[in-house]
């Protein structure tokens, strides 16, 4: 069964950073995707940071260039997010996504197109204050 699990979410003021871990297990393929996704109140989920096995360089959605960065420990299996000089506009619940996904595929493809297939987890809030 495959599980994603979220952690370190949480409320922080404006300028601050926050760093989110996804940690997965039961999800055995060798290729693969695997992402942060946020929701915002009223809005539709959005692709923020995605990566896969291919040589490809992680995608970063325009609003989170510069500030968030996505890493993975093949070790344990765990991915994590760090964002920092959060904005009131990050606001949102973030979840961790994970898909079997061809190594020549672009992250990006991942991060924007229709979410079939996709494993999730049970997200995380992250909050920021002005």
């Amino acid at each position: 069964q495959v599980q994603l699990v979220e952690t370190g979410g949480g409320q922080v003021q404006s300028g601050e950073s926050l760093r989110l871990s996804c940690a997965v297990s039961g999800f055995t393929v060798s290729s693969y995707g695997i992402g942060w996704f946020r929701q915002a109140p009223g809005k539709e989920r959005e692709g923020v940071s995605c990566i896969n096995t291919g040589p490809n360089s992680p995608f970063y959605a325009d609003p989170v260039k510069g500030r968030f960065a996505i890493s993975k420990d093949n070790r344990t299996f765990t991915v994590y997010l760090e964002m920092n000089t959060l904005k009131p506009e990050d606001t949102a619940v973030y979840y961790c996504a994970a898909v079997a996904m061809s190594p020549t595929t672009p992250p990006a493809t991942m991060c924007t197109r229709a979410h079939e297939g996709y494993y999730w987890g049970q997200g995380t809030q992250v909050t920021v204050s002005s």
